[in-house]
Order: C-alpha cells, then sequence, then structure tokens
C-alpha cells in the first residue's frame, strides 16, 4: 500500500430536492454532508454505518452517477467534482463500481460475454469483435467462472456467480478505482467470503484500490486497511481496521461493534450491547449540532448546540468534543 492518497474527498456535499408539489415547503435531503477523507492507492478503505446513512450515495458521487453540491473529489490530483462529456467519459475508464443487487445492475437480455464487452465498445477498446472476445474470456477465468459460461444469461446463474460477472465488467477497462457498493449483501453467508477472496486476489494482482461500502463491520474488518464510519450524512471516525475495530472511540462505533454477534457462547454473554434509544433523525431535517446527539448516552448541551469537527487522535480522526485537546 502507497502512502500517496489515489482520491481525495474535501468537504463534499450531496443533497436532494424532495419537495413535493408546487407550494409546498421546500425539503433538502442531505445525504452526504461535509465529508472529507482519502483513500490511498492499493488500500482497501471501509464505509460503514446504518442503513440510510448516505454511504452508497457518497459511493455514486465518487463514480459520478450523482453530481455533488459542494466540495471535491481528487482523483490522482484532479479535482473531477464538475467534469463532464469527453472528460466523464475518461474518467470512468479509472472508476467503476460493482453493484449491490447482481441481478438488477445485469442487463437479463445480454449474454454474459455481451455484458462484459459492452464497456469496451463504448470506450473504444481494441480494434475488433475477436479481440474483445478474447478480452472477456480472460476476465471470466480471472473472476473464476468457465469460458463456455460467456455464451449465457445471467438467469442461468446463481447469485453468486452473477456477482463475478459484475466484477468482470468492472474490471473490463482495467480500472485503476472501484466503488464496492454492498457488493455481499445480497449473497448468501457461505458465497460472501469467496466474494471477498475474489476481490483480494485481484486487488493483489492488478493493484487495484477499492472503496468497500457495507454495513456488516466484521466483513469490512476482514477486508479493509482502513475504516471510514458514517452516521447521517457525516463522517464520525476514520481509523486503521484493526484499531477500530479493537479500540473504538466514537461512542456511535462502540455502539456499532458491540451489535456484533459473538460465536462463542460464553463470551456473548458476558459481552454488553449498547442498544441506542430512538429512531434515526431524517436527513431532511436532522438535529443540530452533533448529529448523534440525540441518540448519544455521553452528548452534553455542547454537542447539541455545536458540530464537532474531525480532529487527530494517534494516527485515527473522530469528530466527538470527547477527544478535544
Amino acid at each position: 500500500m502507497s502512502n500517496e492518497p489515489i482520491l481525495r474527498v474535501k468537504n463534499l456535499k450531496t443533497y436532494f430536492d424532495v419537495t413535493k408539489g408546487i407550494f409546498a415547503k421546500k425539503q433538502i435531503v442531505k445525504a452526504v454532508d461535509d465529508v472529507s477523507f482519502d483513500v490511498m492507492r492499493n488500500e482497501t478503505f471501509g464505509l460503514v454505518g446504518e442503513s440510510g446513512c448516505g454511504k452508497s450515495t457518497l459511493g455514486r458521487t465518487i463514480v459520478k452517477l450523482y453530481d455533488p453540491n459542494e466540495g471535491s473529489i481528487e482523483f490522482e490530483g484532479r479535482d473531477i467534482a464538475q467534469i463532464k462529456g469527453k472528460d466523464l467519459k475518461e474518467y470512468h475508464k479509472d472508476v467503476q463500481m460493482i453493484f449491490q443487487d447482481p441481478y438488477a445492475s445485469l442487463n437479463p437480455r445480454m449474454t454474459v460475454g455481451e455484458i462484459i464487452k459492452e464497456p469496451m465498445n463504448i470506450h473504444g477498446i481494441y480494434d475488433t469483435d475477436a479481440e474483445r472476445e478474447v478480452r472477456a474470456v480472460e476476465l471470466i477465468k480471472i473472476v473464476g467462472l468457465k469460458p463456455d459460461h460467456i455464451r449465457r444469461y445471467p438467469f442461468e446463474f446463481s447469485g453468486g456467480q452473477r456477482q463475478r460477472i459484475g466484477v468482470a465488467r468492472a474490471l473490463a477497462l482495467d480500472p485503476k478505482f472501484i466503488v464496492c457498493d454492498e457488493p455481499i449483501s445480497a449473497l448468501d453467508v457461505s458465497i460472501q467470503a469467496q466474494v471477498i477472496n475474489l476481490l483480494d486476489d485481484i486487488q493483489e494482482k492488478l493493484g487495484l484500490s477499492y472503496l468497500f461500502i457495507a454495513h456488516d463491520l466484521s466483513m469490512v474488518k476482514h477486508i479493509s486497511d482502513r475504516i471510514g464510519v458514517m452516521y447521517l450524512g457525516h463522517m464520525m471516525e476514520i481509523g486503521p481496521s484493526n484499531e477500530v475495530y479493537h479500540r473504538p472511540l466514537h461512542p456511535y462505533t462502540v455502539a456499532l461493534l458491540s451489535a456484533i454477534p459473538i460465536p462463542d457462547p460464553k463470551i456473548a454473554k458476558e459481552k454488553k450491547r449498547i442498544v441506542l434509544e430512538g429512531e434515526i433523525p431524517s436527513p431532511i431535517n436532522p438535529p443540530t449540532g452533533c448529529v448523534f446527539s440525540t441518540r448519544c448516552s455521553k452528548a452534553t448541551e455542547r454537542c447539541r448546540r455545536e458540530t464537532p469537527q474531525m480532529v487527530q487522535v494517534g494516527n485515527r480522526q473522530v469528530s466527538c468534543f470527547l477527544y478535544e485537546k
């Protein structure tokens, strides 16, 4: 893993106008609200948090499926936050995405070969269809499928195999960076480990960088070098995966980790689970001050008034007044 960031996100904001009706009060969903982090070369940066916290929106904004309202997305030193047209097409050669639902993201009317070759056709890679066919067969082998699978359709495969096809398609343009948007959440537990190991192997062979989005902290710990914890559009904590997992700093991270099941019944009995009170606030009307203050047992009046900034604690960053110097 290099010390040089391939991706640098600064003060990123992605909002959606969900106002219904001409005369209705304006309603804005603050899906991603002032998020900053770096991803190093050859690194897997894990992104975790409860459903609806903005993880997928952040990933889709980085891939430019959504346009950010504010902030910068620097890829290899160039800000791509507002690029369009030809520049955006070039960016998509370097940055690809693996989607959560392997069936919904594959065209059921196309064969596996056509699905994998489609990005090559769009970007004009290789001169002939025969060359693209050879490359498609190579990619099929890389993801652990058989060459004759190239003639089949998505419905003929299991969920795990379909996700492998999605991985092959993401690799078709030889990208440098892949956003993995909950790529294992729709799969059986026995298949999840296979897909994780496949992503690990591909990263080692091709020198890729990943943004790995998931809500399962134990799985993210297994694949990630560093972890970012999100809550209601904000980044709460960033640090090396082992340290975040074994010595969490932010009260929200502590609560998330306490919910992870332990296979040993004796240890599980002794473990105290922290149950967060109340519902997640609406991203349309988030709390003032710290967004976690309404569910935090350590919240003070200051937390409800002021928004904490990210502070450095050793080799970690945490957004909490408890760690101010």
